[in-house]
């Protein structure tokens, strides 16, 4: 599948990652690539930068295929200040973000 949004995802986009219900992190989108599978369908690879970058842990079901995310809704980037702190345990995290504490 092709995303029907790609200029916007070029456009500075990014995949977040959603692990055990959660958003943890992000990687910026470079560019979309045209591929051809054995079977001659054409599909999109999806070339990320490969830093990863923490964010705000942000409850999130886990979906399939292609959801968008306006910035306004996006979880943002933990402050180097934050990346620095100890981590809290997982459980305390997840029922923080739960009830909109970050």
């Amino acid at each position: 599948m092709w995303p029907k949004r790609g200029p916007e995802i070029l456009d500075g986009g990014s995949i977040f990652w959603v692990i055990k219900g959660q958003i943890l992190a992000r990687q910026t989108v470079l560019r979309l690539d045209e591929v051809f599978g054995n079977d001659g369908i054409r599909r999109c690879a999806i070339v990320m930068e490969p830093t990863l970058h923490k964010t705000e842990i942000t409850p999130r079901r886990a979906f399939q295929g292609w959801r968008y995310l306006p910035v306004e809704n996006s979880p943002k980037d933990l402050t180097s200040a934050r990346l620095k702190e100890s981590p809290l345990p997982a459980p305390l995290i997840a029922a923080l973000a739960e009830i909109g504490v970050r």
